[in-house]
């Protein structure tokens, strides 16, 4: 059976900054929006803590988290020579560094046996942060579906504003913006299974950062 998948609506603009275009979703898909979930600021001193999200369900969300580096720059770890993002992506979500993984883990099931992780990594290139934006599907499934990993590095400042991460989740679908719209992922859809999003939960992946939600 042949499947198409359109991406979520989206509004196209210069950003901010000046220097790049940014799309976002439209404001109409916020309207779709309820049962909000609302967590307080968090300070994190440690990486490889994961936070289970209570309240929200599997088959649909709408997530925007936004994390503060807080000068902590010096714990990054020095890219020597620049590389295909995509190569960093794979070897980033198990890998944890001074500044990162951090973000989501979404359709994540009992025991973490299959998840997709949706995360940035920060390091250090050229004296200067350089941000890196990933989702990986390596372990999104125990079947043989798409699990390819897919990242870009963003034109983020951190030392003068934040990071933010938003997802939107729709059954078996995750597509995500980050810095706010500078770049998006949305991967392609794996075999799709019925019962799927009523297993499946969605965690916060942290390292050493301050969440703002």
């Amino acid at each position: 059976m042949n499947m198409y998948l359109q991406t979520i609506p989206r509004a196209i603009e210069l950003h901010k900054s000046g220097k790049q275009l940014a799309q976002w979703p439209i404001v109409g898909v916020e309207k779709l929006r309820a049962n909000r979930v609302n967590w307080p600021t968090k300070i994190l001193n440690g990486g490889g803590e994961l936070l289970k999200i209570n309240g929200v369900t599997a088959a649909q969300a709408d997530v925007e988290i936004s994390f503060e580096v807080n000068n902590n720059i010096e714990e990054a770890e020095v890219l020597d020579n620049w590389t295909d993002p995509e190569i960093l992506c794979s070897e980033s979500s198990s890998i944890k560094s001074g500044l990162g993984p951090f973000g989501l883990l979404v359709f994540a099931s009992k025991g973490l046996k299959e998840f997709t992780s949706v995360f940035f990594r920060i390091f250090k290139y050229q004296q200067k942060p350089l941000v890196l934006f990933c989702s990986d599907q390596s372990r999104s499934s125990l079947k043989n579906n798409d699990m390819s990993t897919y990242g870009t590095f963003i034109d983020v400042d951190v030392l003068h504003e934040k990071l933010s991460l938003r997802s939107l989740i729709d059954h078996s679908v995750v597509e995500s913006f980050g810095g706010e719209g500078r770049a998006s992922i949305r991967p392609s859809l794996p075999e799709f299974i019925p019962h799927w999003p009523s297993m499946m939960k969605h965690y916060f992946m942290l390292s050493i950062m301050e969440l703002l939600m």
